[in-house]
């Protein structure tokens, strides 16, 4: 449905539902021109509503109505109002049966919300709001019933028949159709509702659970993927087991079942005991997926099945209450991620998503609480502060708690709420009454957006031995909200001696075997602590562990930054002071041409990165990676792109020419030979590897241009395969880099989610990704419109990647972006309102860029029946801040 002025949605405005839905009854009749479908309703009024509203509103979208009956008796026109968008059943009794039969067109359904066909199968996505795309329903949240549902289909072109819950019968029907019925035990709200129909491979496990039940796993992929399961399996098996072992969460159902789907707008959907995902999150094999893809899915299908208890067991009362179950969620399973890898490499990887991507949504005109306050298109806030800012807040009580409160914390939680729909302060005050502790102001990490920034500043008496630091917190306008408070931070913190061995932080004179690491409590607006019995200037290790999503102002000095990469014990801080290093280098050097020499003292710390055997190679590797340019046009102030480009393309340059013997020798001595193993030890070695030839064809070295014509031939894995690829792509050996491409078509052109690398890798490098080479790929026969991994790998590529082409003086890259987001919009909101998220920075960049972006972003705001997802994003932009 479509408006130009959605209605805003205000979190002061809820009120219980009038009326709640005890039990659901669903036929599903599905045909090839459409489905109809039959719903049977239990409801009654809520007890704990004191609305003495005596009509009854459903929620609707793009539906036909055919038939509506109250407690057996068919209701006429006249009877009801139908409204498109509510179905308002007046004057009915305190309990009653509404039966609603509803038709739809799943096959035309290319929003793929509801119930939509993807490659031939039916299938649902549900969340936030597309079960009143299916039927008639008060589609909320906070409104938990149970569902028995019943799919009928022919038998010859649908032998699969999915819902969620356990299979309770089955049975054959007149005509070459048959039924499944399958009933769920447990109250949910109508977003977890899934159902599947297609032809199928089934690939089955088992597990064993802490109370000796066994769990029929159950996976359901088309034929052709049916190679590539095993890994999702396994990582099922590996979540199911932590989250027994570190949560003491039992999975309740009989049957796990995960489907894989081409088509579909999200990663992957938690719905109660039947998991639907993108077909690019589950489905890997060694000659298919790199190490990161492996990594991805082990991660997503954790999360998914994390979420049967924080999310489906215990879901959110309302949409504001979002990242009560994605915040909770991504922090377990990052979690998780740590403890299957290299809990370092996981922390950079979160921070540096952060820092770059988050902090940016912090700074937009989007900038939104963990809990918002309002929207008017709830898809718009699927978002990273949501997610990975709302992750950061959990592991902030964990950090101040400690892990064992935080256990019996969560544990309380689960116990307290079990079964109910409730809210993020419903979970901090399970972890105060099992702590103890008070969490009133650190609730405003919940209630506050932006970033918080915090200047540090420090002096050291010689002769009294005190260091004293002085920190001041400060938190930016955001759209709505302006003179914030001071949060609650927890700030991680240790301190260097000459020799580069950890200092005691003694807060008091007395104080005795003070530790060498400290979480200081941030609470004011400016505070100070000194540190007592200290024989010199010490260097300080700040915000270990990035213990707080916040930005940190100290004046280090390049000498301080390299004494740091290569003495301090907290990984992630070794890293973050060779990636400070390294910007303040390219800063340096941003329109200075290219006679401006770079600092030896860069080449010096990488040339002793690749030399250091001792160290976590994971680590190195992570090391080793130049700042982003998104990063880098982030931290600028206004960002002048073209120059940044050439000022970090400068430095790799340099560096690949200075290095060029080690990063020979590190390539070489990383060559692993064997059974391919996803560990961190050989994940690591082939990041290293990798990237050294990468840097290697940064500058066309022959010999490296051999090795990886080698390499990509001679490959076993999609990692060296993949990595030889972009190094190629990435140099100007245009006649291999042409082959080597056509190659990998030929060889995966019949695997969509190897194709969308392909695409990926072409739109994401400035020497294949200009916009006619965008625009040509676009017109590839594997391009396929109606498919989101499709346009994520080439516009969301090119636009979130390619930034100077992007960022075009001419503004061509904006007004290609406008053009698709158009396009999309008809077909898919939901895609085109995050694919226009580029454009709506436009006020951070200096006139030549911000005007004709601006310019882009009136033209979308000016496209006739603009979609809410579109119209909320693109009005904000052009109103906001």
């Amino acid at each position: 449905m479509r408006t130009s002025q959605p209605q805003t949605i205000y979190l002061k405005d809820y009120k219980v539902p009038a009326f709640v839905v005890d039990h659901v009854d669903l036929r599903f009749e599905l045909f090839e021109d459409g489905a109809r479908v039959h719903s049977l309703l239990n409801v009654r009024r809520n007890p704990e509503s004191d609305s003495t509203e005596k009509n009854l509103e459903l929620d609707g979208d793009s539906l036909t109505l055919e038939s509506i009956q109250l407690d057996g008796r068919t209701l006429d026109e006249g009877d009801y109002d139908n409204r498109g968008e509510k179905l308002i059943v007046p004057a009915v009794p305190d309990q009653f049966e509404l039966a609603v039969v509803t038709w739809l067109e799943p096959q035309n359904n290319t929003r793929l919300e509801g119930l939509y066909k993807s490659s031939g199968m039916f299938c649902t996505q549900c969340e936030a709001q597309g079960f009143r795309c299916i039927t008639y329903f008060p589609d909320r949240p906070d409104v938990m019933a149970r569902f028995r549902t019943r799919v009928e289909a022919d038998k010859a072109a649908y032998p699969v028949l999915l819902s969620n819950g356990n299979d309770v019968e089955k049975g054959d029907l007149e005509n070459g159709r048959h039924y499944v019925t399958w009933e769920d035990p447990f109250p949910k709200p109508s977003y977890l509702f899934a159902l599947v129909a297609g032809d199928l491979v089934e690939k089955r496990d088992s597990f064993r659970t802490m109370s000796g039940r066994d769990i029929d796993l159950r996976m359901y992929i088309e034929p052709r993927n049916a190679e590539k399961c095993d890994h999702a399996l396994d990582s099922l098996k590996r979540a199911m087991r932590w989250d027994e072992e570190v949560y003491g969460r039992e999975y309740d159902l009989d049957i796990f079942m995960i489907v894989a789907v081409d088509d579909f707008n999200m990663g992957a959907m938690e719905n109660k005991g039947l998991n639907i995902f993108n077909s690019s999150c589950v489905l890997a094999s060694q000659e298919t997926a790199t190490d990161m893809a492996f990594q991805r899915i082990e991660s997503i299908v954790a999360h998914e099945y994390f979420h049967n208890w924080s999310g489906n067991r215990v879901t959110c009362r309302d949409w504001f209450q979002l990242s009560l179950k994605e915040g909770f969620t991504v922090f377990r399973d990052s979690q998780f991620s740590s403890d299957m890898g290299s809990p370092t490499v996981k922390r950079i990887e979160d921070a540096a998503m952060l820092r770059t991507a988050q902090f940016a949504e912090d700074a937009g005109p989007m900038a939104h609480p963990v809990r918002p306050e309002s929207y008017m298109e709830i898809t718009n806030f699927y978002t990273l502060t949501i997610y990975e800012k709302g992750c950061e807040v959990v592991g902030m009580i964990r950090t101040l708690l400690g892990d064992e409160m935080f256990r019996k914390g969560s544990d309380l939680y689960f116990e307290r709420h079990d079964g109910q729909a409730v809210t993020t302060d419903d979970f901090v005050r399970a972890m105060e009454d099992a702590s103890g502790r008070d969490l009133t102001q650190f609730r405003l990490w919940y209630e506050q957006a932006g970033t918080p920034e915090l200047t540090i500043r420090d002096d050291f008496d010689q002769s009294s031995g005190v260091y004293r630091l002085s920190i001041s917190q400060t938190i930016p306008d955001t759209p709505g909200q302006t003179n914030k408070k001071p949060q609650h931070i927890p700030f991680a913190l240790g301190l260097l001696g000459a020799g580069g061995e950890p200092l005691p932080l003694t807060l008091t004179a007395d104080e005795q075997d003070a530790p060498k690491e400290r979480v200081l409590e941030l609470t004011e607006a400016e505070q100070s602590f000194e540190f007592h019995g200290l024989d010199e200037r010490p260097v300080p290790s700040l915000l270990r562990h990035f213990s707080a999503p916040v930005r940190v102002d100290y004046p280090w000095t390049r000498e301080q930054l390299t004494f740091l990469m290569s003495n301090d014990v907290d990984g992630f801080n070794r890293w973050d002071a060779g990636q400070r290093l390294a910007i303040d280098v390219i800063r340096s050097l941003i329109g200075q041409g290219d006679s401006a020499p770079v600092d030896p003292g860069l080449i010096a710390a990488y040339r002793g990165l690749l030399a250091d055997d001792s160290l976590d190679q994971a680590l190195v590797a992570k090391m080793l990676q130049l700042p982003t340019e998104a990063y880098l046009i982030e931290l600028a102030e206004k960002p002048e792109v073209q120059a940044i480009h050439q000022a970090r393309e400068r430095v790799l340059s340099t560096l690949a020419n200075e290095l060029r013997d080690d990063l020979m020798a590190c390539y070489h001595r990383n060559t692993l030979s064997g059974v391919y193993e996803v560990t961190p030890e050989s994940v690591a070695r082939r990041s290293l590897r990798n990237t050294a030839l990468a840097w290697l064809l940064h500058v066309n070295d022959d010999e490296a241009r051999s090795l990886a014509l080698a390499q990509y031939a001679d490959a076993d894995n999609m990692t060296d395969r993949m990595g030889a690829l972009r190094a190629l792509v990435g140099s100007d050996f245009e006649e291999d880099r042409e082959a080597t491409l056509d190659d990998f078509y030929q060889r995966f052109q019949k695997d969509p989610q190897v194709v969308e690398q392909w695409f990926s890798v072409q739109a994401a490098s400035g020497r294949t990704g200009s916009l006619p080479q965008i625009q040509q790929l676009m017109q590839h026969p594997a391009f396929d419109w109606k498919n989101p991994n499709k346009i994520r790998s080439v516009i969301g590529a090119f636009a979130g990647q390619n930034l100077p082409a992007f960022h075009a003086e001419d503004g061509s890259g904006y007004r290609f972006l406008s053009e698709q987001v158009c396009r999309l919009d008809d077909s898919n909101p939901q895609i085109a309102a995050r694919l226009v998220s580029p454009l709506t920075r436009w006020r951070k960049f200096a006139p030549v860029h911000g005007d004709q972006m601006k310019a882009a972003l009136e033209k979308v705001s000016q496209k006739s029946g603009l979609s809410r997802d579109v119209y909320e994003v693109v009005h904000k932009s052009l109103a906001g801040k």
